[in-house]
């Protein structure tokens, strides 16, 4: 069985050495969407009883590890030095230094890194992060898929 849960979330980047539009700063309305494989959890009494995983705690989870540190960020490789440099001289300002250029590609790539420990076969049920898909608008994604 496999679910998958929806997140938005708003940050900006750029890609250095694109040769179009995408070379200047911009902004976009990411979604992200987690799909889990696993069993239906059978045990009776507890609240995951029927589920692979409770919705509210994928949500939870993602927010915790990639969307609130994601969100209203700037998304940056950590090897544009004068973006770098001018986003540091910006007190306070939520910059997020990236080992990657922030395509959609590498965005999701980074998010299944980040977000394969996090989701556990807490109830024996085999869970598994399968693919994280990242929108960078409603026409162009990425997905980062689990090796087979």
């Amino acid at each position: 069985m496999q679910i998958t849960r929806r997140l938005e979330f708003d940050a900006g980047h750029r890609i250095p050495d694109h040769k179009s539009q995408c070379r200047h700063l911009h902004g976009h309305r990411y979604a992200l969407e987690i799909t889990l494989s696993g069993e239906v959890i059978q045990l009776d009494g507890d609240a995951a009883n029927g589920m692979v995983m409770d919705f509210a705690e994928v949500k939870a989870l993602a927010k915790e590890h990639i969307v609130d540190r994601w969100d209203h960020a700037f998304l940056v490789f950590e090897r544009d030095e004068p973006l770098v440099s001018f986003l540091r001289s910006m007190p306070d300002h939520k910059t997020v230094l990236m080992p990657c250029v922030p395509t959609a590609e590498n965005l999701a790539q980074r998010a299944f890194q980040l977000l394969d420990e996090v989701y556990r076969d807490t109830y024996g049920n085999h869970l598994r992060l399968q693919r994280v898909r990242l929108y960078e608008t409603p026409n162009c994604w990425a997905d980062a898929v689990r090796p087979e």
